[in-house]
């Protein structure tokens, strides 16, 4: 069978079709380049800057004079250390969470089939389609007084890791993917006596690392990016994650040294990405076994 193309082979293996296909290719390659890495860039050459060249007008593409010390300045004032620790507190801690509950409601949905199982995944998808700033206020006055427990969660770390326990978009990848894992696995473990906690633990996480790297990456960047509700539920400044923090410490600090701060606080998403960036393509269109 042949595969169709936009261009043929045969106008692809003349001179002009070669010729067009690479300025096509370099443009488009280029293009997407700089909308990419060109607010990357200014983000770190302006943390290089001093104030006056940062806000003055027409910008500079390069810092005329380098000062790398801004960005010690904006680590020692704005107290990164104390923000970053908070945010990696409540991000590994979601990410824990999420892989317990998460993964038992995936294979509970896959493997166990409760009884109104599919309504029950139906309703899940359904929070979907509901924006998450119509859900503050309601989640808001739940941590504000936990019902049944009637506990004020305010200034908790349990604020920020039991709403992201309930993320139905992990469940359906983690689902799909447990769904695509042959059932003759699970009836071999069952024969050699295995329960269905035990067939979980030995048998299908080993084999879903890709989907759980995955996860993990959506878990942890899901709490490194939000802001307003960390800001909601974390007004103690001792306790606040990296964006409220330089949020609340901006006013009275230069330019230039908030956007050193910036530029800090992208960088462990930004390696957590080129670490596990084949994981990400990986686990999304992993299938299982092959064979």
């Amino acid at each position: 069978m042949t595969t169709r193309t936009l261009i043929s082979p045969a106008q692809l293996a003349r001179p002009r079709g070669k010729f067009l296909y690479w300025v096509v290719f370099v443009l488009v390659v280029g293009l997407f380049t700089l909308v990419f890495l060109g607010p990357l860039y200014w983000m770190v050459s302006g943390g290089l800057k001093t104030t006056q060249e940062v806000v003055q007008s027409p910008p500079t593409f390069l810092p005329k004079t380098v000062h790398p010390e801004n960005y010690s300045r904006a680590w020692d004032v704005m107290d990164l250390s104390r923000l970053l620790f908070n945010t990696l507190y409540y991000a590994f801690g979601a990410l824990a969470f999420q892989l317990i509950l998460d993964v038992a409601a995936a294979y509970s949905l896959s493997k166990l089939r409760p009884v109104f199982g599919k309504a029950i995944l139906a309703m899940m998808l359904v929070t979907l389609m509901i924006p998450a700033t119509v859900l503050v206020v309601p989640q808001y006055l739940t941590v504000l007084d936990v019902p049944i427990v009637e506990r004020n969660l305010l200034n908790s770390p349990w604020a920020i890791w039991l709403p992201s326990v309930t993320n139905a978009f992990n469940i359906f990848l983690l689902k799909r993917f447990f769904d695509s894992i042959p059932r003759e696995l699970l009836d071999a473990a069952s024969i050699d006596g295995a329960s269905p906690l035990r067939t979980l633990r030995s048998v299908v996480l080993p084999i879903s690392r890709p989907i759980l790297g995955v996860v993990s990456i959506f878990a942890i960047v899901g709490v490194w990016k939000d802001f307003l509700w960390p800001m909601l539920t974390l007004p103690d400044p001792s306790k606040q994650t990296l964006n409220v923090g330089i949020y609340s410490l901006s006013n009275g600090v230069p330019e230039n040294v908030l956007i050193a701060a910036l530029t800090i606080a992208s960088v462990p998403t930004l390696l957590i990405f080129l670490v596990f960036q084949r994981n990400i393509m990986s686990g999304l269109t992993a299938g299982g076994l092959k064979g």
